[in-house]
């Protein structure tokens, strides 16, 4: 493992503030944050589609600041494409849907290993 890494963010309330970044972090937008609690780590995004059509996207996010500091977490987004659907569609979407519950537990899993100080 690295040393310790930080970042430099510049908001428009707080100025510029250093803070820890973690591993997992894929970097911070140039222009300031609005406000320092907007401040956030984000990590790789996971998107799950069905027939080239979106279908759930999850990230690693981190908001270590605010009046309710968020540790790290999924963020996880759905996107619930209207669709009329004949028997093997339905049985074609059941089967990435069991799919990704799998992976959204393979990922519970990771985030529970890095909110107890592992890596992700």
């Amino acid at each position: 493992m690295t040393g310790a890494r930080t970042v430099t963010v510049h908001t428009l309330d707080a100025g510029t503030i250093t803070i820890p970044e973690p591993v997992w972090c894929l970097g911070h937008p140039e222009g300031p944050a609005e406000y320092r609690a907007d401040v956030h780590h984000t990590g790789p995004e996971y998107l799950v589609d069905t027939d080239r059509r979106a279908v759930l996207a999850a990230e690693v996010v981190e908001f270590p600041f605010g009046d309710h500091p968020v540790p790290p977490s999924l963020y996880v987004e759905l996107f619930v494409p209207t669709a009329t659907m004949d028997p093997p569609g339905l049985e074609g979407l059941a089967v990435v849907l069991e799919e990704r519950a799998a992976e959204l537990r393979r990922l519970a899993l990771r985030l529970a290993v890095l909110r107890a100080g592992g890596g992700w």
